[in-house]
């Protein structure tokens, strides 16, 4: 029987229908030489500490509140995995743009309180959370766009680990989670993605973005199962997603 999913309360009977007919959602696995990708687990999107979303977004304006300290929990753990397997590990955060219109693009043009990005109470905005911090060694990829390979020498970092797949995890899944997927794929990655490890301030965005990479361009599951298939690489027990 299959596992209950966070999209199946938005779906409806048809739906499910015209997924079965068109043949989505096949696994696909992982490759011989998989990459952990952490993104932007940042303050500005988890805030200082665990509190209520609407409480955290008052002071960090990108925040996903509890969602996100929720997915720090089990990033915590697949870092902790990778790491035992000598699996790389890679971050992306936002760059630090000091207000300037260009950097900041289009963003500036979609959110009343961009100007708050250059308040200097908001310095550390794009430090990685500490309790999944970064370690000597550990690469982090800074970027102005939702998707790390967007502007950014990713693609040639990956290249040159000979990673052949990535397991993502972070936030916020239907922004840059969903972005580096589409372009992960396009790039021919194959990429799973540890949806309970993924968070988003829109519970409706999160699920059906899980979904559509889901049915797509990715394997959803959880971080338990994410790790179970990179232990599996390792000569663990096989993963059965």
């Amino acid at each position: 029987m299959t596992a209950p999913q966070p999209w199946d309360r938005y779906l409806t009977a048809r739906d499910h229908r015209v997924r079965e007919l068109a043949g989505l959602g096949r696994r696909q696995g992982l490759g011989r030489r998989p990459a952990l990708l952490v993104i932007d687990v940042t303050t500005n999107f988890c805030g200082e500490k665990r509190e209520p979303l609407l409480d955290s977004i008052r002071r960090w304006r990108n925040s996903c509140g509890e969602a996100a300290w929720d997915a720090v929990d089990r990033i915590a753990g697949l870092l902790a995995l990778a790491r035992t397997l000598e699996v790389p590990v890679l971050y992306s955060a936002g760059l630090d743009t000091g207000g300037n219109p260009v950097l900041s693009g289009r963003w500036r043009d979609k959110n009343s309180r961009r100007d708050e990005d250059s308040d200097p109470g908001r310095a550390g905005g794009h430090d990685i959370v500490a309790p999944i911090a970064p370690r000597p060694g550990e690469i982090v990829v800074r970027k102005t766009k939702p998707s790390v390979f967007h502007g950014t020498p990713l693609a040639s970092f990956l290249v040159d680990l000979g990673v052949d797949s990535l397991v993502v995890c972070g936030g916020s899944t239907s922004g840059c989670v969903r972005a580096t997927v589409v372009d992960a794929f396009s790039a021919n990655y194959r990429v799973t993605v540890a949806g309970d490890a993924c968070f988003d301030r829109f519970d409706a965005s999160h699920a059906m973005t899980l979904f559509d990479l889901d049915q797509k361009y990715a394997d959803v599951t959880t971080a338990a199962r994410a790790g179970e298939a990179l232990q599996s690489l390792h000569g663990g027990a096989p993963a059965d997603d």
